[in-house]
């Protein structure tokens, strides 16, 4: 029977040393139908193993639902890598961090309040071993003492920067996570990892338990501090961060190529092992990325090319081949290497159809909206991502509308128009109000769940008291949407007739805090209100594409129905990664819902990626 296990001073593969040369990649950041191809990648850059995360709520989005299939299918994507000839690390939390909306933690869980975040409390154990019980069996019959291509599977994620819970409580908590693990028949080497601090180290591992740390650069420095916490057995950087990821309103975040493998190139001469984080980063699609919060509320982009060897679309980098070659100073590397890919197609998309934002949001409420007698959270409304929509009266001499916290982001519409913005990252927390009666809607966005630190598992939507300048706020409907159907009300509009005039965007607009001021070079379907918009493009089938939305202002992207992700004049990412196998020859469907107004109702396609201004 084969084995892996932590030696003296090496990780040991049927009995022999391996220097564990890893590179991070995430199945749900990237197409299932390309995992293959960045697989590949992997191995012709000379990486041995791949490791991934596993995000808890990507497969349990609602409670009672665990999901394995297509983008959820991690088996797939382990066999895929066995196929490869590489090994793998497997790290499925609960928490993950990531980036990723929550830190990968379920909203429906910690709606509860009575549920112990990361600590060893019934509720939160139980929800952990249910899911366990459902994701680590397949994990289980491919470790590589069953043939498979695992080597280890972590016990939590970063644990000693997270709460101040006295030691023999923590430790507590994690040997309830070891003996979870265990009962699923995991029989590989456990492992935990923080980063090279002192504190971090003594607080969030088990003496039983291998420790790793997470660092960029200084090895000989991190690795004697990892040491003093770890006697024996292999160092391991579980983390090398090669690049960073990428904020919105924030710079383009770089890091040059030649100190990255520099910095690998004293690892390895060190002996130690390594994990890329990132070697090939994706794309966060859909509503799935996450948010920090250290005094300003900054949600994630999109991306999340971070800087990788391997860019969004797969391509490799200068860092790619800097680092392949720091790796054959130390390894074989295979003779084969990948190739640029061609340019993406160029397209102009005329969105010839257009339904209103204040029609789109009654279209899409999830139901019929509830009363409430006073606002309440998107938990509440059993919502866990994306927007809800709260409405209320009100009368001439309110004057100002003002609430104790929105989160994340509120577009607020009296009788359909839009009148102002209510915005967490800006601590803009007041509106005024015509002097008029009138019908108030919020549509409210939960822009990602905050994914490290105090903030996690907070609620979302409107938080405390709404007042205006006379009274309190205390009759409201409200309800979630359906923004995944977005797609399917514009479908058969193309009768309907889009806005032109400059007046529509001064309309849409002007009482809008945040709104662009780009024009589009090919502005000449006349500017756009908000609302959804629908147009369809001919192109070539199974290419890579870049949506450029310039002009527009801030709001959600699909091709043909699939959910690519959030878009935001405020950048850094001025492009939005289309993957090739969404893309067919003929009929293509290309949906916007533009949340404020836009330079002109047109959008393009354009050859490469556009990923913002850096510090450099």
């Amino acid at each position: 029977m084969p084995t892996f296990d932590i030696g003296p001073e090496d990780f040991l593969l049927d009995g022999e040393r391996m220097q564990v040369v890893s590179g991070a990649l995430h199945y749900f950041r990237v197409h299932p139908d390309q995992w293959a191809d960045r697989i590949r990648k992997a191995r012709q850059m000379g990486l041995n193993t791949i490791e991934t995360y596993v995000p808890w709520n990507f497969h349990a989005p609602e409670p009672g639902v665990f999901d394995l299939d297509g983008r959820r299918d991690l088996g797939r994507f382990l066999d895929l890598v066995a196929a490869e000839g590489l090994h793998a690390i497997v790290r499925p939390g609960p928490y993950i961090c990531a980036e990723w909306d929550g830190g990968g933690l379920p909203a429906w869980l910690l709606a509860d309040d009575a549920v112990g975040v990361r600590r060893h409390e019934p509720r939160f154990l139980d929800a952990i071993g249910k899911y366990y019980a459902s994701l680590l069996p397949l994990v289980a019959e491919r470790q590589v003492t069953h043939g498979g291509p695992v080597l280890m599977v972590q016990v939590e994620n970063e644990y000693g920067a997270y709460g101040d819970d006295p030691l023999p409580e923590r430790q507590r908590y994690l040997r309830a996570l070891v003996d979870l693990v265990r009962d699923q028949g995991i029989d590989v080497p456990l492992f935990t990892c923080d980063q090279a601090n002192d504190e971090m180290l003594a607080r969030g591992g088990l003496p039983e338990l291998h420790k790793t740390a997470t660092f960029g650069s200084r090895t000989a420095e991190r690795f004697e501090v990892l040491r003093r916490h770890q006697p024996t057995g292999p160092l391991m950087c579980m983390e090398f961060w090669n690049g960073w990821f990428d904020s919105w309103g924030l710079e383009h975040h770089v890091a040059p190529a030649e100190a990255n493998a520099a910095d690998l190139d004293e690892l390895l001469a060190a002996g130690g092992s390594v994990n890329l984080y990132m070697f090939h980063g994706g794309t966060n699609f859909g509503l799935t990325s996450g948010a920090n919060d250290k005094g300003i509320y900054r949600p994630i982009t999109t991306s999340y090319d971070y800087d990788a060897p391997l860019a969004e679309d797969g391509s490799p980098t200068a860092k790619y081949f800097a680092m392949r070659d720091v790796i054959a100073r130390h390894l074989p590397v295979p003779d084969d290497v990948p190739v640029a890919p061609e340019p993406a197609p160029v397209l102009d998309v005329p969105l010839t159809a257009h339904v209103p934002l204040a029609d789109a949001v009654s279209s899409l409420v999830r139901g019929a909206l509830r009363a409430y007698d006073h606002a309440p959270t998107m938990e509440e409304l059993g919502l866990w991502s994306g927007f809800a929509v709260y409405r209320t009266r009100i009368r001439p001499d309110d004057a100002v509308l003002t609430v104790g916290e929105v989160r994340d982001r509120a577009v607020v519409l009296l009788d359909g128009q839009p009148v102002g913005v209510l915005d967490r990252g800006s601590h803009t927390f007041a509106v005024a109000l015509p002097a008029r009666a009138g019908e108030l809607t919020l549509l409210v966005e939960n822009q990602g769940h905050v994914n490290y630190g105090p903030r996690i598992g907070e609620p979302k939507g409107l938080i405390g008291a709404v007042r205006t300048a006379v009274r309190t706020l205390d009759e409201w409907t409200a309800g979630a949407l359906r923004v995944e159907d977005a797609a399917d009300l514009l479908r058969g509009a193309l009768d309907v007739t889009v806005p032109s005039g400059a007046g529509a965007a001064a309309a849409a607009g002007a009482a809008v805090a945040g709104t662009s001021g780009d024009t589009a070079e090919d502005a000449t379907a006349g500017a756009a209100w908000a609302g959804l918009y629908r147009g369809t493009f001919d192109s070539v089938a199974g290419a890579d594409h870049f949506l450029r939305l310039d002009g527009w202002t801030k709001g959600l992207a699909w091709v043909n129905g699939e959910l690519l992700g959030r878009f935001w004049s405020h950048g850094p990412t001025h492009t939005l990664y289309v993957p090739g196998p969404l893309v067919r020859s003929t009929g293509n469907e290309l949906v916007l819902l533009e949340l404020h107004g836009a330079a002109s109702a047109r959008a393009r396609f354009v050859s490469g990626p556009a990923l913002g201004i850096t510090e450099q």
